[in-house]
């Protein structure tokens, strides 16, 4: 939205529209922003008026332009003044940048029930990791919650779940430590942006012998060519930092999956809240 009231609603969607699809850095994501919000501006401003708009540097406004695929900020500009030129304020209707967000997430998780409309894939891994003993979880960096979040649930039906959210040269032994002690399969979660030892430690850990089974933000992420099974999820990438609503749900969904792979899940459910009751973990 404009600093000075509602943005115009033809030219924000067209900007928008103009940066989904595109991989940018949070800088740059800092500076489609600003140009939604001063999206009457915006096809006026100079390069250097736009960098302290956003607050970064002249130099990064250029790479911005050159990531959507111009030669430079200049060509930008002269494209938005061909397709989003000011129109006059309109009373309502229009999303900010925040709502914008949360409904290409609802897109993204739309688009997710469509792909499990053929549950096959996911049943087939959830078979698969329920049969490996230990089963490693891999998630580093923006990953790492996500596969922290499985392995917490995973442990409470799965009897050996071992946690990979740290990097380094101990990844490989932590992964030669669980193919020693007779898993078959690894889980990874893989978000952009794409840590290059996560697709080593896949490449790595095919060599030893285990099939990956990976959630990823696209099917042509690169982790796809060290998968064995790749389950896309999108990520949404409105706000400065990406948004992960779907990975995490296709991530309870392998849960699910897992549990109906594991004839002792709902005994060691029960038996885990019946401990909890004792215990007093919680408090409702």
């Amino acid at each position: 939205m404009s600093e000075a009231g509602a943005a115009p609603t033809g030219a924000a969607t067209r900007l928008q529209r103009l940066f989904e699809g595109h991989r940018l850095t949070p800088t740059q994501r800092r500076i489609a922003h600003c140009m939604v919000r001063r999206a009457a501006d915006a096809p006026f401003l100079s390069s250097v008026e736009l960098a302290e708009l956003a607050g970064v540097s002249q130099p990064s406004v250029t790479r911005f332009a050159v990531a959507l695929g111009f030669d430079g900020y200049p060509a930008l500009r002269r494209h938005l003044r061909e397709v989003a030129p000011a129109e006059p304020a309109t009373g309502g209707g229009a999303f900010n940048e925040y709502q914008q967000a949360v409904h290409s997430e609802m897109e993204n998780l739309r688009q997710l029930a469509a792909l499990l409309a053929d549950p096959a894939p996911v049943e087939h891994a959830g078979r698969l990791l329920a049969a490996s003993r230990p089963l490693p979880v891999l998630g580093l960096r923006a990953a790492a919650a996500q596969a922290r979040g499985f392995a917490y649930f995973a442990a409470k039906v799965h009897p050996d779940v071992r946690l990979l959210d740290e990097g380094g040269t101990m990844l490989a032994d932590r992964l030669d430590a669980a193919r020693r002690a007779g898993a078959s399969a690894l889980l990874c979660f893989a978000l952009p942006r794409h840590p290059r030892e996560v697709v080593d430690a896949l490449e790595y850990a095919r060599g030893a012998g285990l099939t990956v089974v990976t959630v990823a933000d696209s099917a042509f992420a690169p982790v796809a060519k060290h998968t064995d099974l790749l389950l896309p999820a999108a990520v949404g990438t409105g706000l400065a930092f990406d948004t992960a609503c779907a990975p995490m749900m296709l991530g309870r969904v392998l849960l699910e999956a897992l549990c109906d792979g594991l004839p002792d899940a709902q005994a060691r459910l029960e038996e885990f809240d019946a401990q909890a009751a004792v215990r007093g973990l919680f408090v409702e």
